[in-house]
């Protein structure tokens, strides 16, 4: 989104059955990192949760590119307690304590996640990247999307190219056509993707991996990067 006249946006965070039809609850916001253009992260100056999305309002008070992101990093475990199946989300520095000594067929993995969008005033600034996770790169700049253009997306994990990456591209809009229209595009070897699109609108992007290499306790990690940008009309 780019708006060069007003200094305030409000911003939705929410999960639907279908894209962009927000019908299934609101999105936990604790990991939100709101980062201005010079790089200071900020609070929403308000936030409120409803029954089908948490609605917050951003002073923008800098020209330039600010991120929104909702970002985790953490433990997720599964194991046996009693012959009962238990499951713990939380912080590597509370894994010990909240799993018992019990506990059997006990499976760690180390989760990261990143949901993002991106908003400018002004004149588009540098997107910044954390190297944690996976995290995408435009070129042109997020904010700069043409219909009918074509656009470089270099993803990284933890930094590094993030090569032979399936990414999934979905327009809005699919509540009201019988086709999701998705495109589905493989990285190459810098992690990047080439994609022309086809049409003004919002999109959807999203990319998972999973692997095998982790940090103890974890035996294995899952990444996820989820954007949503808007393509505007040439």
């Amino acid at each position: 989104m780019a708006d060069t006249g007003r200094q305030w946006v409000t911003i939705d965070a929410a999960r639907g059955n279908d894209l962009f039809f927000f019908n299934h609850n609101a999105m936990p916001v604790e990991g939100l990192r709101i980062t201005a253009p010079d790089g200071n992260t900020v609070a929403p100056d308000k936030l409120e949760r409803f029954r089908y999305r948490q609605v917050m309002d951003i002073q923008l008070t800098k020209p330039g590119t600010w991120q929104v992101a909702v970002a985790e990093d953490g433990l997720r475990a599964r194991w046996k307690e009693n012959g009962e199946d238990k499951r713990w989300n939380g912080s590597a520095a509370d894994y010990a304590k909240a799993i018992p000594a019990g506990a059997t067929d006990l499976t760690v993995t180390q989760a990261t996640a990143r949901i993002e969008t991106f908003v400018t005033v002004g004149k588009p600034s540098d997107v910044r990247l954390s190297g944690q996770g996976l995290e995408a790169r435009y070129l042109p700049h997020p904010n700069d999307l043409f219909a009918g253009e074509a656009s470089t997306l270099t993803f990284y994990k933890n930094g590094a190219p993030a090569a032979d990456l399936q990414v999934t591209l979905i327009p809005g809009g699919i509540r009201y056509r019988d086709q999701v229209n998705e495109m589905r595009l493989t990285t190459d070897s810098k992690g990047s993707i080439r994609v022309t699109w086809p049409q003004a609108g919002l999109y959807w992007i999203n990319a998972n991996l999973r692997d095998q290499k982790a940090v103890a306790p974890a035996t294995s990690s899952s990444m996820s990067y989820t954007a949503t940008i808007e393509v505007l009309p040439r």
